[in-house]
């Protein structure tokens, strides 16, 4: 059976809603390259000062969804230290 929840759109929507809520934008790639095509397409922004947080080690849009969602459940566990 195919699930639409585990869709790469719902997970977007699920990744951003989890964002928003740390002040943080989903950033995706617009104009991709085979660097970009073969490892992510991902970025997370500050919304306060636009600074990007995570996403950009080696190069702009480095990140996959499983990355973010990693980071955001990481610094969610040290924000609630």
């Amino acid at each position: 059976m195919g699930s639409r929840a585990n869709s790469q759109a719902a997970v977007e929507r699920r990744i951003r809603r989890i964002a928003q809520r740390r002040g943080l934008s989903l950033l995706i790639a617009q104009k991709r390259n085979s660097k970009i095509e073969a490892h992510g397409g991902y970025m997370l922004r500050d919304d306060e000062t636009f600074a990007i947080v995570f996403g950009n080690r080696q190069y702009d849009f480095c990140a996959d969804l499983e990355e973010i969602e990693a980071w955001l459940e990481k610094d969610e566990g040290e924000a609630g230290e």
